[in-house]
Parts: structure tokens; C-alpha cells; sequence
């Protein structure tokens, strides 16, 4: 099924799939069912077995899924069999406690380079990187192939910084600023703003 035809929302969900799958192989489970799925991630058993029935079938009625089939068809769908190329934009304490992640790269995802603006920080070394000069960033990430990019830098920086990732070939961004940017048709943004989950927490606090 085109990529396009498929809701965001679904899309969204197989991550939360695959994760549960990956646990589930540490746990040395072969075969699971979406039941199982369902009461582990707080999703309906019908809601799971229609959201791949998007993609194709994978499972047997009455026997279920086999884990590592799925989960390998999962990687597929989600273009993670392989590992993407990651430019990281902004090295405050955010960027720095991203680029010191470790978990990106058994995910499908390995982060290359380190930008940023501040003539204080370019040349400093944070792990095997050299934090470079973001007024090269538009050249280097170009001649480097990276279409995957993480933003960290401040809400009033986003869109300006943006643009010019995209000027640079980057189709995905990831941005952590408390803020919107605006991108054409051809380029997926996805936004990580703790407080909006915080604020969605606290209403059913009352």
C-alpha cells in the first residue's frame, strides 16, 4: 500500500509495535498474539490487527504472529533495516544529552554529525565528533547524502535553521523546539515537546 494512503496515526503506532516485539524477543517469546500486543501497549487487539492489515497479512487465525517474522516486516515498513544518517543541529544541553544517546543506532539510525553556532562550542569534542561550524552545515550535510536531521536549537532559530536543512537535501526532521516550523509537502516533520505531553498528563489529573 502507498505510504500516502496509509493514516499518520497508524504509522505512529508500529513503532510502538516493534518495540514491544523487541522485548518480547529479549524475553525469549517466539510467537505472540495480538491480545498479547494489546495488553502490553494498552491498545485493542482489533485496533492492532487492523492497523497491519494495512501492510499485508502476517499472522495465522489461531496460531498468531511469529516475532521475528513480524518485527523484520515492521524494520521493512518502516525503511529501518538499514541504518540512517543523522545530522544533529544545536549542541546545548539537549543536543549534548542526544548525541550521547546510544540507543539510536540498534534502532536503525546512527548520528554523523554535530552543528552548531556558538564559536564556543565549534571544534569541541563530544565523543568520537567535532562539533562543526553550522555555516557549513548546508555543503557538508549535502555532500554527505544526510536526509535525516534532529533539531535542538532555540523555538525563535527553528524555521531559519529548517530551511536550511532542506536547502542541504534533509527530507525528515526530528524537532525538539517548543515551536511549529513550516516545510513543504516533500519533508516529514516530527515534533518532541515535553511540556505538550506534560499539559496532556495533568488534565486528567483533576
Amino acid at each position: 500500500m502507498p505510504a500516502s494512503s496509509v493514516p499518520d496515526i497508524v504509522v505512529g503506532r508500529l513503532p510502538l509495535y516493534l518495540r514491544a516485539l523487541s522485548q518480547m524477543t529479549t524475553e525469549g517469546k517466539e510467537v505472540t498474539s495480538s491480545q498479547e500486543l494489546g495488553e502490553r501497549l494498552g491498545i485493542s487487539s482489533a485496533q492492532i490487527r487492523k492497523d497491519l492489515s494495512q501492510f499485508g497479512e502476517f499472522g495465522k487465525q489461531g496460531t498468531g504472529y511469529a516475532i521475528p517474522f513480524l518485527a523484520d516486516q515492521l524494520r521493512r515498513i518502516l525503511r529501518v533495516k538499514s541504518i540512517w544518517d543523522v545530522a544533529l543541529v544545536g549542541v546545548g544541553d539537549l543536543g549534548r544529552a542526544v548525541a550521547h544517546y546510544a540507543g539510536f543506532v540498534d534502532r536503525g539510525y546512527r548520528i554523523v554529525a554535530l552543528y552548531d553556532n556558538d564559536p564556543r562550542k565549534i571544534g569541541e569534542q563530544i565523543g568520537s565528533f567535532t562539533i562543526m561550524d553550522s555555516a557549513t552545515m548546508v555543503s557538508n550535510i549535502r555532500s554527505r547524502e544526510i536526509h535525516v536531521a534532529m533539531l535542538a536549537v532555540p523555538a525563535s532559530d527553528a524555521q531559519q535553521v529548517s530551511a536550511r536543512l532542506i536547502e542541504a537535501g534533509v527530507r525528515a526532521i526530528l524537532c525538539y523546539a517548543p515551536t511549529s516550523i513550516v516545510v513543504p509537502d516533500t519533508v516529514h516533520v516530527q515534533y518532541i515537546d515535553p511540556v505538550l505531553h506534560l499539559q496532556r498528563m495533568t488534565y486528567y489529573l483533576g
